[in-house]
C-alpha cells in the first residue's frame, strides 16, 4: 500500500491550479517502498529503485571509430605526407600481439582495440595503399578517430540514477556493461472502473439510451504505458451503497483507485459522495479545460498510515484523456518513485483564432500541417465537444494555453504537447 495521509493533497481554494496540484503531489505523496530485481528483458518502463553503478569502463578499451589505419601520431609529418609500413591487421574482437613500432601502421576496423602505442586512426578513404605500405597525409589531429576507454561511462560512476523510468536506451546501457538484472520499484497497483447507468460493455446489448464504455479502454491503455498493474473492475451502476463498497474494497490492496464519471454536481453523480463516506475527498475541481470536475482524495488502507489515492475523472472521453495526462500521470509517476518528468510544450505556430477565460489552463486539440511557407502550424479540430472521440483520433496533440491567456490570433505561437508525450 502507498503511504498516504488524509491531508496529503490538502488545498483550500475553489479551483486547484495545475502547478499547485503538481507541487502538492511532489511534496506530499510518497513512493511505494517495495522493490524487486527484474531481468533486462522486463526492465523497460520500470522505475529504478537504486542508483546503477558502472562495474567497468565503457568502452572497456581504446578502440577504432572507423575502418582505416592505426598509427603513432609522433611518426607523422607536419607539412607533407609520409609512408608507413603496414605490419598488422586488426578486426573487432581481436587484439594486437605487440605494440606498434616507429614508422609502422596497422590495418584496423571499427571497434577493434587500438594496438599499444598507437593513438590515431586514418580513415581508409583518406590514404593510399602501395604494396605493404600506406601513404598518409599531414595535418590529422592527435587522437583522431579513436574512442578512449571510459569515454562513455567511467567505472564506479553513477550511470543510471534512482528514479529513472527506464527507456530502451537505458536498458541497452545496462547491457553494455554486462548487467543482467536491475533493482526496480514494484509496479503501482491501480483499480479501474467506470460508472453510470447509461454505460454498457462493448459487445453487450445496448439499450437505446445507453453508450458503450470507451473510458476504461482509454485509461487502461494509458496506465499500461506508464507501467501500472491494472485491475479492471468493470462498470458500476449509479448506486451509492455499491459505489461505497467498491471503492473501499479496492483501496485495501491497490495504490490508486481510478474512476470515470459521477464526479460532477448532478443528482445522479454519486462517486463524490461515496468517496466522502469511505475516505476523504480533498478537492474536486481543477482549473483545467476540458475536465474541471476532477476529484482527488485518500481512501484508508488495510493498516494504519496506509491508504490508496483516489482520482475520479469526468465522464467525457476527451476530458478523461486530458485530465489523465495532467492529473493522474504526475501522481502515478510519483507513487512509482520516478523522478519528475515535466511535460515540455514545444512552440508551434497557430492557424486559428481562439478565446478563453482567465484563471484556467486550456487544452485545444490540433493537427499539425505545413503552412503555405512550409512552416509547421497547428490546425484546430472543428469539433470542440469533450465527448468527441474523433477529435483525439484525427489530431496530433494539444495546444496548451496558460491561465493568463485570453485571446490568441492566427500566426501567434503557443506550446504544443504531442499525444506521444502525453501518454509516455
Amino acid at each position: 500500500m502507498a503511504q498516504l495521509t488524509d491531508d496529503c493533497f490538502a488545498f483550500s481554494g475553489p479551483l486547484l491550479p495545475i502547478a499547485e496540484m503538481e507541487r502538492l503531489i511532489g511534496e506530499r505523496v510518497q513512493p511505494v517502498a517495495e522493490s524487486e530485481a527484474v531481468t533486462l528483458a522486463g526492465a523497460r518502463g520500470r522505475v529504478l529503485a537504486t542508483d546503477v553503478i558502472a562495474p567497468l569502463d565503457l568502452p572497456p578499451f581504446d578502440n577504432s571509430a572507423v575502418d582505416g589505419y592505426a598509427v603513432r601520431h609522433r611518426d607523422l609529418g607536419t607539412t607533407s605526407e609520409i609512408r608507413l609500413a603496414i605490419t598488422g591487421r586488426l578486426t573487432a574482437g581481436s587484439a594486437a600481439a605487440s605494440p606498434l613500432g616507429a614508422g609502422e601502421a596497422t590495418r584496423i576496423f571499427t571497434g577493434a582495440p587500438m594496438p599499444a602505442s598507437a593513438d590515431t586512426v586514418f580513415m581508409q578513404e583518406d590514404v593510399r595503399v602501395e604494396g605493404d605500405t600506406v601513404i598518409v597525409p599531414a595535418g590529422l589531429k592527435p587522437g583522431a578517430n579513436r574512442r578512449l576507454a571510459g569515454e562513455d561511462v567511467r567505472k564506479g560512476s553513477t550511470m543510471l540514477p534512482a528514479g529513472r523510468r527506464l527507456a530502451a536506451q537505458d536498458v541497452a546501457l545496462a547491457a553494455a556493461v554486462g548487467l543482467t538484472s536491475l533493482d526496480v520499484r514494484r509496479r503501482i497497483r491501480v483499480a479501474l472502473f467506470s460508472t453510470g447507468d447509461e454505460i454498457v460493455e462493448p459487445g453487450a446489448p445496448r439499450p437505446a439510451a445507453a453508450l458503450y464504455d470507451a473510458n476504461r479502454y482509454l485509461l487502461s491503455g494509458m496506465l499500461d504505458r506508464l507501467g501500472a498493474k491494472v485491475t479492471d473492475l468493470g462498470i458500476l451502476k449509479d448506486d451509492p451503497a455499491a459505489l461505497e463498497r467498491a471503492i473501499a474494497n479496492a483501496a485495501r490492496d491497490h495504490d490508486l483507485v481510478l474512476t470515470s464519471g459521477g464526479v460532477s454536481t448532478g443528482e445522479a453523480d454519486h462517486v463524490r459522495g461515496a468517496v466522502e463516506k469511505v475516505g476523504r475527498l480533498v478537492f474536486w475541481r481543477v482549473a483545467i479545460k476540458p475536465g474541471r470536475p476532477v476529484a482527488m482524495g485518500v481512501i484508508p488502507g488495510s493498516s494504519p498510515g496506509t491508504g490508496a489515492a483516489f482520482v475520479g475523472l469526468p465522464g467525457n472521453p476527451v476530458a478523461v484523456f486530458v485530465t489523465f495526462a495532467r492529473v493522474v500521470r504526475p501522481l502515478l509517476l510519483r507513487l512509482a518513485g520516478a523522478r519528475p518528468e515535466p511535460l515540455t510544450a514545444l512552440p508551434v505556430r497557430l492557424a486559428f483564432p481562439y478565446k478563453k477565460k482567465t484563471g484556467r489552463r486550456e487544452y485545444v486539440r490540433v493537427a499539425l500541417r505545413p503552412g503555405a511557407d512550409g512552416v509547421i502550424e497547428a490546425i484546430k479540430h472543428p469539433q470542440e465537444g469533450a465527448g468527441v472521440i474523433t477529435s483525439l483520433t484525427e489530431t496530433d496533440g494539444l495546444v496548451e494555453l496558460g491561465e493568463d491567456t485570453t485571446t490568441i490570433e492566427p500566426g501567434s505561437t503557443a506550446g504544443f504537447l504531442s499525444y506521444a508525450t502525453l501518454m509516455g
